[in-house]
């Protein structure tokens, strides 16, 4: 483990402490305590902010909460969230305003509701929540521009948000490897038609892993919080638990979630077809390209808060295999075919589609329509070619979106580099 005397010059913190999992709340809230104490970035910005906004993975309708070893397996424990709200209110000014924000996708109206279950701990604090699915909307444009988008539709309740705090699961992903604090934010696009995208056209083969590097640049977390107490193995939803006996905290989203899929035993810097990266590439890694953070362990002041030093890896991880790396990559080939046969023939496409959702594969339009919600998986839609990829595009001749189809380029490209077995 580096020392203090080898990281105070760092750009970036990262703290993490031994909790066990069947420690009291106040023992919790001790050890988030140690594990944020030093993070003199983000409590700086905290301090002075007039309007935090936070993001928990905690929602799930509340039949659905699944409990490993008495802890909440695919979601943040109650005591983190407590644990995390009470620091934020030491540190805030007593007049700051505190959200909380996410969507719903598993009701009809995806609209929260005034009974999620953790809005009863919300409460308990004085915390504001702001549904990201209903209005009022905002476009905001990537710093710098964005690597799929150059702007997305989010809540406004970010317009005014001084700060931005993101608290996620230790959990493996069936389609990006890994689900640390940079892919909590996916909750935040609204999917609902005409204002936000339905879930599916960013939740793309290609797409997500830019996406996620793109949302991550627009929000910038100030505080990124792993709750590790326990884990999970395989994919987000419906994988194993593990228990992992720990508490992570950064002040960048990359770097935090570059030490976090480090103590899951995952070289921080490795990408597509290395596991768990299996289906997509390592959206961590991405951003790091773009100086968006570091997966370089040794760019960033990492340390151990506590006399226990925290160590990788904290239990067995990996990424569950859907599919072949081989249908996989073909998957990835002809995704990138249909980006870039839509970028050549949109004009002709604008012409007969306008306003529309279609769905391309082989260069064939083999859907249409005003909203694609409810057509079922891709895997149905794509009928007797399982492994051609259909590919999902808003038909809109000013491509307001400013979607980047040189990815599609630099992905098929990369494609010819790798190795990819029969």
């Amino acid at each position: 483990m580096v020392t203090m005397a080898t990281t105070a010059n760092k750009a970036y913190s990262v703290r993490a402490a031994r909790c066990d999992h069947r420690a009291s709340e106040d023992e919790i809230y001790q050890t988030l305590r140690r594990v944020t104490d030093s993070l003199a970035r983000s409590w700086e910005k905290i301090e002075r902010a007039d309007k935090v906004v936070m993001k928990l993975n905690m929602m799930k309708k509340p039949d659905r909460i699944v409990y490993f070893r008495g802890r909440r397996r695919e979601l943040v424990d109650p005591a983190v969230c407590r644990a995390t709200l009470r620091l934020l209110r030491e540190h805030m000014k007593p007049a700051a305003r505190l959200v909380a924000t996410d969507t719903n996708p598993y009701t009809p109206e995806h609209l929260m509701g005034d009974d999620f279950n953790y809005a009863h701990i919300l409460r308990e604090f004085g915390v504001d929540f702001v549904d990201s699915n209903a209005p009022p909307f905002a476009s905001y444009a990537v710093p710098g521009g964005g690597l799929m988008f150059d702007k997305y539709t989010l809540s406004a309740v970010f317009e005014d948000a001084d700060a931005v705090v993101s608290v996620a699961k230790m959990k493996n992903h069936a389609f990006m490897g890994i689900t640390l604090c940079m892919k909590n934010l996916f909750g935040l696009p609204p999917i609902t038609l005409p204002a936000g995208r339905v879930r599916t056209y960013y939740h793309h083969v290609i797409r997500l892993s830019y996406v996620l590097a793109d949302l991550g640049m627009i929000l910038q977390p100030c505080l990124n919080i792993v709750d590790a107490l326990t884990g999970q193995w395989g994919r987000e939803w419906g994988g194993e638990g593990r228990v992992t006996n720990a508490l992570l905290a950064g002040d960048n989203v990359t770097t935090t979630d570059a030490v976090g899929s480090y103590l899951m035993g995952t070289d921080p810097a490795s990408d597509w077809p290395s596991p768990p990266f299996r289906r997509d590439r390592n959206h961590l890694l991405i951003a790091a390209q773009r100086g968006f953070g570091t997966v370089d362990l040794d760019e960033i002041d990492f340390q151990t808060a506590g006399s226990e030093e925290v160590r990788a890896p904290l239990a067995e991880f990996d990424s569950v295999e859907t599919d072949s790396t081989a249908t996989v990559e073909s998957w990835r080939r002809t995704t990138c075919e249909q980006g870039l046969f839509y970028r050549d023939h949109q004009r002709k496409l604008v012409d007969q589609y306008r306003g529309e959702f279609i769905f391309l594969q082989d260069g064939d339009v083999v859907w249409h329509g005003e909203d694609p919600a409810n057509l079922g998986s891709r895997r149905q839609l794509s009928g007797d070619k399982k492994d051609r990829a259909l590919w999902l595009k808003l038909v809109d001749p000013e491509e307001t979106e400013g979607e980047r189809f040189s990815v599609y380029d630099d992905c098929l490209k990369g494609l010819e580099k790798v190795a990819v077995p029969a």
